[in-house]
């Protein structure tokens, strides 16, 4: 490998390195047995910090989230008092940053987008995010840039947009939503960070977690980079991070798509940075850019602000519509979007509490940030005079210092072994002061078995674990997770009032009858007594869409539910808004208000490709429910009509049944005349399934249900579709043309038969009682009443028959057949038991006895002897006449109604002729119909 030169292609100027390059090529020679591979790694290792060090725009390396970086940003940033800070952060996001003010950390900055233009469709919804924390450099900078008066603030990095322009176009978007609901705050959004610094050659990582004796990277860093820069100047940090940023990138493994969009985000942000300088004028010395150490050390022709200008250029983003939010987010989140320990980020919140009151150094917090620690306002130092450029090498000296165990650090690791035992009995562990000794001096051994000076946090969990961990748990927690609460817990951000978009923000107010803080964590109980207090009804109202808009657990209803034509008394409510307070706001991107959000969705899943008739009918009674919007609702009626005329199977027919009759149900009693879709689509439905009939009982894959569901369509709709034109032969010739092979269809058949008058009930009743007195149909007899028990569905009034015919299976037929169908019979009954169960017991009720001890004398009435029929007792006809003649007034009443004033007859005058002859219409009609001729 050859030596890196510099962007005008001379060697780097030698003299300050010059003592740690001979060291390093005596230790390539002992190593690799001479110059060679080895020799020009480490040579170009100092060539890119001796690069980065004499660049005339200061490059400040960072890592992500570490408490290094933002303590010695905020010590820089108060020495050197920049007028000019350009930052690695999407481009896009700048007016979001000062909403941050009114969010208590950690939250995300969002970029959004639905509906996408320029993308593959499959990819959508897109989602970018750039996770904040206070103990993160990049926040440092951005609370400097905006408190700080006469200070431009410029994000360099890539836009949003371009994000996924440079993501290969046969790869999935990158990002799977974890499970944990603290860890799932980001979604499977992009997460951008600033400052990616590991190793991307797993040999290294392997290497150095081996011989640095640690389990994790989080670990490793932790050791051997945040507690030895803890206390480094701010020369020996530039220089140390340089030196990372070089070493893992020069052993990165030559992954071409990773590299080219690596460099390409240098080119980037180095063409942005040059633009701003010739534009704005600005004196890259009175400047600082914040990166990334691995982009820090890059070696692209346009690296610096002498580089070269014309060999890239910023393609234009596409259509795409991009909304812009800040969610929520937390340390779990954090540290499972980008691969982090589990504790590793809470570890760092409290180193970052340590190095402040170590070093004593002012931190830079946003005025009125919710969260934020109240600190005594203190003057902004004057400016220190800052050097042109690093002339001293440091690296030589803090590569050989070795950690010191200071007093500080023993006094927190004797405190956390008293605090941990101290929650361990307040969980139910049996520790004592014994164990708060053992834990401290365990902490001690480990370290020392790993070649520390200082026991980590990681040290006093393992110690913690040995030491208090028994055979069993007592209680909820186990030690490990009591020290990471312990160690500062998973803090969970909260995006303020004032930043919410206009959707979350109106729901908000729209919900403040409930007097209940929507926007903290955890779930809160809302009662609602509509009846009393009317205005709770637009709080229901705004309850339920939300229900049906965020995921489950948002809103959940305790009491009360909402159907089509009835009205709410009282409800119950679960709320946790402020825990899915990312659900709400990412609402906030669809539209400005709930109603419009909702339409937008309904109109989305009803014109979907792949909607069935069922799918759009569900629609259509969410817009009436929810919106109460009659065009809405007649709009995704048309459109289920033309998807019902298309469809080719009869998956969707149960539901479809289901939902067309509680909305005919709803229409008749709400609405003076029905919807014209919906009188279409009872003619066109009942056309159509006509058709499919004969082709249903005979197709395999078309079960029992979807075929009973058919019939009761067409039953179900009949009166509506012959009154609107259709014809009953259709449906006829359809039965008849339908020849079942499977037993339970064969049933339905029968059923469809009595219904159309093709067969009695006497003959269906005899042929159920073939099926058991015929010994080769005893096994298929469960089928057959399988299917009269979903006949009920189109011919409930077979219910009779069915109960008659399950009665008699159950005496006669044996136990090796009837077990078995037992739980067929159950789970039938479940499916449908809505609809059936009434109908049978109702029924059964009607002919089995109401008492035990009835039960033995009792004979069904199928069984029962036939006697012959009663003769039927006609009242005398003088007893009406003589009850008439002592109370006449009610006649006479009639009759002066009706306008008859012929008076009462005589007693025993034959009233039948006198009627004939006055009304012989009736007559003649009749005797026409009898005699044509």
């Amino acid at each position: 490998m050859t030596t890196r030169v510099s962007a005008d292609g001379a060697h780097p100027a030698h003299g300050t390195f010059d003592a740690l390059r001979a060291q390093l090529q005596d230790a390539a020679a002992t190593f690799a047995g001479g110059p060679g591979t080895l020799d020009g790694i480490l040579h170009g290792l100092v060539d890119d910090v001796d690069r980065a060090l004499r660049e005339p725009l200061e490059i400040f390396p960072v890592c992500h989230h570490s408490p290094a970086s933002a303590t010695a940003m905020a010590r820089r940033l108060r020495a050197k008092q920049p007028k000019t800070v350009f930052l690695e952060l999407c481009e896009d996001m700048t007016p979001l940053l000062t909403e941050l003010r009114n969010c208590r950390l950690p939250v995300a900055v969002q970029a959004f987008a639905t509906h996408i233009d320029g993308f593959p469709a499959g990819w959508a919804p897109l989602s970018v995010l750039a996770p904040i924390t206070e103990a993160s450099a990049e926040y440092q900078a951005i609370a400097y840039a905006l408190e700080t008066p006469g200070v431009a603030l410029i994000l360099v990095d890539r836009s949003s947009d371009h994000v996924f322009q440079w993501q290969p176009r046969e790869d999935a978007v990158p990002g799977t939503a974890p499970t944990e609901p603290e860890a799932a705050l980001h979604g499977d959004a992009v997460g951008v960070e600033l400052g990616d610094l590991r190793p991307r050659f797993a040999e290294l990582e392997q290497h150095l977690l081996r011989h640095g004796k640690v389990r994790h990277w989080s670990e490793w860093w932790h050791q051997y980079v945040e507690l030895p820069l803890g206390d480094a100047d701010h020369d020996t940090y530039r220089q140390v991070m340089f030196l990372i940023g070089s070493l893992f990138r020069r052993l990165a493994p030559g992954d071409p798509g990773r590299v080219r969009i690596d460099e390409d985000r240098e080119r980037y942000m180095w063409t942005r940075i040059r633009e701003y300088l010739a534009a704005s004028g600005a004196d890259p010395a009175d400047s600082v850019y914040v990166c990334g150490a691995f982009h820090a050390a890059s070696r692209v022709e346009e690296f610096g602000v002498h580089g070269s200008s014309d060999t890239f250029t910023i393609s234009p983003r596409t259509a795409t519509a991009w909304q812009y939010g800040l969610i929520p987010s937390s340390h779990t989140a954090i540290e499972a979007q980008f691969g982090l320990e589990s504790g590793s980020v809470s570890i760092a919140a409290t180193q970052w509490e340590k190095n402040l009151k170590r070093t004593r150094v002012q931190p830079y917090r946003l005025k009125g940030q919710a969260g934020a620690k109240a600190g005594r306002a203190r003057k902004a130092a004057a400016p220190a005079p800052v050097a042109a450029a690093d002339t001293t090498d440091l690296l030589s000296g803090f590569l050989r210092r070795p950690p010191v165990l200071d007093r500080l650090d023993q006094q927190e690791l004797l405190g956390w072994s008293v605090e941990i035992v101290r929650a361990a009995r307040r969980n139910g562990y049996l520790a004592s002061t014994a164990d708060a000794i053992a834990v401290y001096e365990t902490s001690i051994l480990l370290a020392g078995m790993r070649d520390r000076a200082r026991p980590t946090p990681y040290d006093f969990l393992d110690a913690a674990v040995t030491c208090i961990e028994k055979d069993s748990v007592p209680g909820r927690r186990d030690v490990r997770r009591l020290v990471e609460i312990m160690m500062g817990g998973d803090r969970i951000g909260q995006v303020g009032y004032e930043s919410l978009p206009p959707l979350a923000r109106d729901v908000h107010d729209r919900l403040a009858p409930l007097g209940l803080n929507l926007q903290a964590r955890g779930v809160k109980r809302a009662l609602l007594d509509i009846k009393s207090d009317p205005r709770l009804k637009a709080c229901s109202d705004v309850l339920w869409m939300l229900r049906h808009l965020l995921p489950h657990g948002a809103t959940r209803p305790v009491m009360g539910e909402r159907k089509l034509g009835e009205q709410p008394v009282q409800e119950s409510w679960d709320l946790a808004l402020g825990t899915h307070q990312r659900a709400l706001i990412e609402l906030g991107y669809e539209g400005v208000s709930l109603e419009q959000v909702l339409e937008q969705r309904l109109r989305r899943e009803a014109n979907a490709p792949q909607a069935t008739a069922a799918e759009v009918l569900r629609t259509v009674e969410d817009a009436t429910l929810y919106l109460g919007s009659r065009r809405l609702a007649d709009e995704l009626g048309t459109r289920a009509l033309e998807v019902l005329s298309t469809e080719r199977s009869v998956d969707g027919a149960p539901e479809v049944l289901r939902r067309v009759r509680t909305l005919l149900a709803y229409y008749r009693t709400s609405e003076p005349v029905l919807p014209s879709w919906i009188e279409q689509f009872a003619k066109t439905g009942y056309a159509h399934y006509c058709t499919l009939l004969p082709t249903a009982f005979t197709d395999e894959t078309a079960t029992v249900r979807q075929v009973a569901a058919m019939l009761g369509f067409l039953f179900g709709m009949e009166g509506l579709a012959l009154s609107l034109g259709s014809d009953r032969t259709q449906l006829e010739l359809a039965v008849a043309q339908s020849h079942p092979q499977e037993p339970a269809k064969t049933a339905l058949l029968w059923a469809a038969q009595v219904q159309l008058g093709r067969l009695s009930r006497k003959e269906l009743r005899e042929r159920c009682d073939e099926l058991l007195d015929n010994p080769l149909l005893l096994p298929s007899c469960p089928r057959y009443l399988s299917g009269l028990l979903h006949a009920l569905e189109p011919v409930p009034s077979l219910v009779d028959v069915v109960v008659e015919a399950v009665s008699n299976a159950f005496a006669r037929l044996p136990d090796r057949v009837l077990l078995p169908w037992l739980p067929v019979l159950i789970t039938t009954l479940r499916s449908s038991g809505a609809e059936l169960a009434p109908l049978l017991t109702r029924e059964a009720g009607r002919v089995f006895p109401g008492r035990l001890a009835d039960l033995d004398a009792w004979v069904p009435p199928w069984r029962a002897p036939a006697g012959p029929p009663a003769a039927l007792t006609r009242p005398s006809a003088r007893r009406g006449s003589a009850l008439l003649a002592r109370r006449p007034a009610t006649c006479d009443a009639l009759a002066q109604l009706l306008g008859c004033d012929d008076g009462w007859t005589v007693e025993g005058a034959p009233a039948g002729p006198a009627l004939l002859s006055r009304h012989p219409a009736t007559a003649d009609a009749l005797a026409l119909l009898l005699d044509p001729a």
